[in-house]
């Protein structure tokens, strides 16, 4: 279990590196320009190894997967659009509520409530309501949630598709990802988006943001129970805003840092309290 346990953690090391990386990116070309290059070039570097075109889609699944490749699309442009002036750990706290939202929907017993009620207390916290104590720009927390409700239609869209394209779901989704952002992008940076110095870092962020996390997660879920893949990636916020401290010198307050603790601990609770339960005799 232990090296499913590392790569899970390397994984979300990954992506967060790989938003800090994607973040230099802005000054030249835009939030809209990063957000295209990553996706375009995770596309081709899916689609390379995974040669989804050999893929037979059913019917039935084809609007629900280009509505998951579209919700991909929508969260990783507003996420890069939050980050332009929100703090990566708090982008990242927010965004996070939409996963946390669909979990939160399936329980049923009183307690939960509480993970509802600590959950609600971070984002009260987080979100620039009355004098903003937490600090966060109104406009870059509305870009983070909305990445978050993003967040959730994949997921739930996902979960539809999934058992049956396995993992070419996701290699067909950030294709269609880039088809819906690169015109964005283009709109945006023009020709600089070619530049090769650009392609070049776009390149490194696509890696670390899709291809090394995509691989290793897979990893991951083959090897470890559901409450340690849940639990593990509810650390996500929390790492977000080491990284983000560490490569981009963003200093969180510990009004901040007590807010995003709370969504951990509420997305770890849900994690830890959302098991199936027990089917009545007939």
């Amino acid at each position: 279990m232990l090296p499913a346990i590392a790569a899970l953690l390397i994984a979300i090391v990954s992506v967060q590196f790989g938003a800090s990386l994607a973040r230099g990116l802005f000054a030249e070309i835009g939030a809209q320009g990063a957000t295209a290059l990553r996706l375009a070039l995770a596309a081709l570097m899916l689609t390379a190894a995974l040669r989804p075109w050999r893929t037979r889609i059913p019917i039935p699944l084809r609007l629900p997967l280009i509505g998951y490749g579209i919700a991909l699309g929508c969260m990783n442009l507003c996420f890069y659009l939050s980050l332009r002036s929100v703090p990566l750990g708090v982008a990242v706290a927010l965004e996070f509520l939409g996963p946390l939202a669909v979990t939160l929907r399936a329980l049923r017993r009183r307690t939960d409530l509480a993970w509802i009620a600590l959950a609600a207390a971070g984002l009260a916290v987080l979100l620039p309501i009355g004098h903003a104590i937490a600090g966060v720009d109104p406009h870059g927390a509305l870009y983070a949630l909305a990445a978050g409700a993003c967040w959730a239609v994949y997921i739930l869209l996902g979960r539809h598709i999934g058992p049956t394209l396995g993992t070419q779901a996701s290699t067909l989704g950030t294709v269609i990802a880039a088809i819906v952002v690169v015109p964005i992008g283009i709109a945006h940076a023009g020709a600089l988006l070619v530049r090769p110095n650009l392609l070049a870092r776009g390149a490194v962020v696509a890696l670390f943001s899709s291809a090394i996390p995509y691989t290793l997660e897979m990893i991951a879920l083959a090897r470890l129970p559901a409450l340690v893949f849940g639990t593990l990636t509810s650390l996500e916020p929390a790492v977000a805003a080491l990284i983000a401290g560490a490569l981009l010198h963003q200093t969180l307050t510990p009004t901040q840092w007590t807010a995003i603790a709370a969504i951990v601990a509420a997305a770890i609770g849900t994690t830890i309290t959302d098991r199936p339960q027990p089917v009545a005799p007939a």
